[in-house]
């Protein structure tokens, strides 16, 4: 049963962090494989559950050691229909997944959470087709049947939210909000921007947030950032205005490469921890609303233990 699904703690003034990249340390720092990037394909061994836990465990303990929430973000950013079946597996399959993910942050939370790190669990959704190129864009009812599968296997699960990682484009976040709304969940919606701070697709962050909110009468819970570098959208939060206080979270790559760059690199670029803490808190400092901090493509616990300790010091 859900916790805080009719009360996310993160809407509060208090701060939340979120783990890394899961993805990049699983690969470049644990030696697993991932095919497609897809985390979830661990929980098919013990072993592999056994690592995603390990994955998991050090951002619950920051999190306890700074009295911050953490939002567990469930490694199912690829566990949707396409993927699954480019990986053998059915729907029934992806479904079991998508539970197996949830429980496994569940046993965390009864694990770590304590009266002051809150830790709500997020049933995670990622992009049909790929995380760095909007592609062939859907039509916004084709993007919420596809994500209804996903959606209405975390509505019968712990899950407290819906997020949805690394969007590209606007037509498939109005899809998402409109399923996760469907099966009464909460949302949030993160876009992924490139080195200009535009979406993928080609449009403004501003732009994108304003057409989501305008198509699904503002049902996200809170907008957030990631997949991309401070430098590359930091600029554009300075526009002020309405639109940038619907923006709560920020999941930062370490890397200040592009999406190009990043799909072509053989190597993992993990940036510098402390940089990126300030960064962080420097945004902070202007944007104070702004407080689901987490990490994404080269970021570890390491950077989240900067995070915590500039933005914790910043609040």
């Amino acid at each position: 049963m859900s916790k805080y699904r009719s009360k996310l703690p993160q809407l509060g003034q208090s701060l939340f962090l979120t783990d890394g990249g899961i993805e990049t340390t699983l690969i470049f720092l644990e030696g697993h494989e991932l095919p497609y990037f897809a985390a979830f394909d661990l929980l098919k061994t013990e072993e592999g559950r056994l690592a995603l836990r390990k994955y998991y465990e050090p951002y619950a303990r920051i999190a306890r050691q700074h009295e911050t929430g953490l939002v567990l973000e469930s490694p199912t950013w690829r566990a949707s229909a396409d993927w699954g079946a480019k990986l053998g597996y059915s729907l029934h399959d992806i479904a079991n997944f998508n539970r197996m993910a949830i429980s496994l942050m569940e046993s965390l939370r009864q694990e770590f959470e304590t009266a002051k790190s809150p830790m709500p669990i997020s049933g995670c959704i990622g992009p049909r087709g790929d995380g760095y190129d909007a592609g062939r864009i859907m039509s916004e009812a084709e993007a919420q049947a596809f994500h209804a599968h996903q959606a209405n296997t975390f509505r019968d699960t712990a899950a407290d939210l819906i997020t949805a990682i690394t969007m590209t484009n606007i037509n498939e976040a109005v899809g998402v909000a409109r399923a996760a709304k469907a099966v009464g969940m909460p949302v949030a919606i993160s876009f992924t921007v490139e080195t200009d701070g535009r979406l993928p697709e080609g449009g403004s962050l501003q732009g994108a947030i304003e057409a989501v909110d305008e198509r699904t009468e503002g049902t996200p819970a809170y907008y957030m950032v990631n997949c991309a570098h401070p430098t590359h959208f930091d600029s554009t939060l300075d526009g002020g205005a309405g639109w940038t206080s619907r923006i709560r979270g920020i999941r930062a790559n370490a890397s200040h490469r592009s999406h190009a760059e990043l799909d072509a690199a053989t190597d993992l670029d993990d940036g510098n921890p402390v940089e990126l803490g300030h960064q962080y808190r420097a945004i902070r400092q202007r944007l104070g609303h702004v407080n689901v901090l987490g990490g994404c493509c080269g970021t570890d616990h390491r950077h989240l233990a900067e995070i915590a300790a500039s933005c914790g010091a910043a609040a």
